[in-house]
């Protein structure tokens, strides 16, 4: 994975609450066997009309949310099932941050595991930085090292999150990295233990 440290990118609204695992990623599109190649189906359904063509009328289709890569939402982002395309596919579509009041737990931590930093901030933060972004284009800067989220107005916003987590995202590491950080102690074991 991309290590995170420090990421600035134009912002996407999506004003909408409740956003769940199966309006990110259809059903249908969860054959492939690799985790590359969903992001061309990320929001399907809004993006796109009965015979495949882009709606106008969806705003991450407007070409001033081209080459977007942070994504600010409503409440509960990510509920419905716990499949793990929905991050595979968000990343893969090009967005590297999510900032939400508040997200369903699995969808957060399978953001964490995939190299997607999920940002909790209070609901008037995201109204607000949903409303400038409805505007003009909006770029923000998230620093995952000073766990701040600021923009070139005076927007600046504090967020948390757990070490571990964090740990794994500056450095870029999934599990199976973060096991291999281990790497000296699993060989002495084995050599004790064979």
């Amino acid at each position: 994975m991309e290590p995170i440290r420090k990421h600035e990118g134009l912002v996407y609204p999506l004003n909408r609450a409740n956003v769940d695992t199966d309006q990110i990623i259809p059903k249908q599109f969860l054959k492939r066997i690799s985790r590359q190649g969903f992001g061309q189906f990320v929001f399907y359904n809004w993006r796109f009309d009965s015979k495949g063509e882009l709606r106008e009328d969806f705003s991450l289709n407007q070409p001033k949310y081209e080459g977007t890569s942070v994504l600010v939402a409503g409440e509960n982002f990510g509920c419905g099932s716990s499949r793990e395309h929905a991050p595979w596919a968000l990343q893969d579509y090009g967005f590297r941050v999510i900032i939400a009041p508040s997200y369903a737990d699995i969808f957060y931590n399978n953001c964490t595991k995939n190299g997607i930093l999920p940002v909790k901030l209070t609901d008037e933060e995201v109204q607000a930085l949903i409303k400038n972004a409805e505007g003009d284009q909006y770029h923000l800067t998230i620093d995952l090292e000073s766990k701040k989220v600021y923009d070139n107005k005076g927007f600046d916003a504090s967020f948390d999150l757990d070490d571990y987590k964090r740990e794994m995202l500056l450095n870029g590491w999934d599990e199976i990295a973060v096991t291999l950080t281990h790497a000296d102690k699993i060989s002495e074991f084995e050599k004790a233990h064979n």
